[in-house]
């Protein structure tokens, strides 16, 4: 993967040569790992520059200045981890369930310089935890789950007047409609944005957080996939 076509691909992020370095290595370090583990179905150059890095970066004018971020589910990264290198300003927390990619994402943020912190543990779990619960400004989730129940998985990690962007498909709408009732609940609101992308309709469905989370939820972990709210 070359610098120049780091930066040219995702202009709006704005990359300097050091950030599309690191991208271009934690490309290099994702088909290393890939090899050994199941991280990402999209291993070729030009696909995980797009659909990857670019798609992850999307949303960026949404993130205040000095956010703290949590990337809820995030998999092998993303998009925690292209927002973290392409804004070092932000505080990102990289939580997943699977203890093996987080492993991955440590040596990651290790090798390339990134100060992110990286938590094994099911959203249910952290959304409870006195550590975690209410003290971010933004979530972040991509490939998780539908609107209804990534509410409940996001929504309890936001401040009051905090933001969860759910990254979507053409799908946003109906999906954001079906989680009417979640919404009032979680005691937020959404909306969608839309981004072009030549990779396919992209849409960030946005849950404005304006009421603390009631104590019931997240509900207790397997709950919240067999019973969306």
């Amino acid at each position: 993967m070359d610098i120049q076509t780091v930066i040219n691909t995702i202009p709006a992020a704005g990359l300097t040569e050091e950030q599309a370095q690191k991208l271009c290595r934690y490309y290099d370090m994702l088909t290393d790992w890939n090899s050994r583990m199941n991280l990402t179905a999209i291993t070729g150059e030009e696909e995980v520059l797009k659909k990857h890095f670019a798609d992850s970066l999307l949303p960026l004018e949404l993130i205040p200045k000095g956010a703290k971020i949590i990337d809820v589910g995030t998999g092998a990264g993303f998009p925690g981890l292209p927002i973290a290198i392409a804004r070092p300003d932000a505080r990102v927390t990289l939580l997943d369930s699977l203890n093996k990619r987080v492993g991955f994402l440590r040596e990651v943020c290790k090798e390339l310089d990134i100060n992110a912190e990286c938590i094994h543990a099911r959203a249910e779990d952290a959304g409870r935890s006195p550590a975690l619960r209410e003290k971010f400004d933004i979530a972040v989730s991509r490939a998780v789950a539908r609107v209804s129940p990534l509410a409940e998985y996001t929504v309890p990690f936001l401040r009051v007047g905090g933001r969860s962007l759910m990254y979507k498909g053409p799908q946003a709408a109906a999906e954001l409609r079906e989680g009417e009732r979640a919404l009032e609940l979680l005691c937020c609101a959404g909306e969608i944005r839309s981004y072009p992308a030549e990779w396919g309709e992209r849409c960030v469905v946005i849950l404005t957080k304006h009421k603390p989370t009631p104590k019931a939820y997240p509900r207790k972990a397997g709950t919240v996939d067999k019973k969306p709210l």
